[in-house]
Parts: structure tokens; C-alpha cells; sequence
């Protein structure tokens, strides 16, 4: 994975974007990261390559926004990669 295409914030709304289709790895890392009670500093600075010790704010603001997303993926988006209508 290519840190540097991953932005700060990932995209909102109610439909999958081509950003979460391409990161849709990143989206799993996260959420077995979490399954497996990984500490988060330690998953932000191999998942998005940010050290969280010098950039503790930002750090944190990025991984809780793709880790928002990457719950949305399992509730909503994952419907549309489907090809399911959930609504």
C-alpha cells in the first residue's frame, strides 16, 4: 500500500467512492486491527506511515476518520460492491 495516497479524511456520504474502492485493504487492516485490539498509534504509524508521538492530533484524526469509514463499509458500502440495493 502507497502511503501517500491516502488522505487525512476520507470521503462522507452515503455511496462508495472510487477512494474507498481503492482502499479497500486499508478499510479490512483496520477493522482486524481493531478486532484484534491493536493498539492505535502503533496502526496509524504502519497503516498511514504518521508518527503518532509527532503529530499526535493529526494521527488520531486520520485514523479515527478511514476507521468511521471502514464501519460504514461494513454497514452500507459493502451493498454496492455487491451490486445489492439496501435501500
Amino acid at each position: 500500500m502507497i502511503k501517500e495516497d491516502i488522505a487525512d479524511q476520507p470521503p462522507g456520504g452515503a455511496t462508495l467512492t472510487s477512494y474507498d474502492r481503492a482502499h479497500l485493504k486499508l478499510y479490512l487492516r483496520l477493522l482486524d486491527a481493531e478486532a484484534e485490539e491493536a493498539d492505535w498509534k502503533e496502526v496509524v504509524e504502519v497503516l498511514f506511515g504518521i508518527c503518532p508521538k509527532s503529530e499526535p492530533e493529526r494521527a488520531h484524526r486520520v485514523y479515527a476518520a478511514h476507521m468511521s469509514r471502514a464501519k460504514w463499509m461494513t454497514q452500507n458500502g459493502y451493498g454496492e460492491i455487491l451490486g445489492l440495493r439496501l435501500h
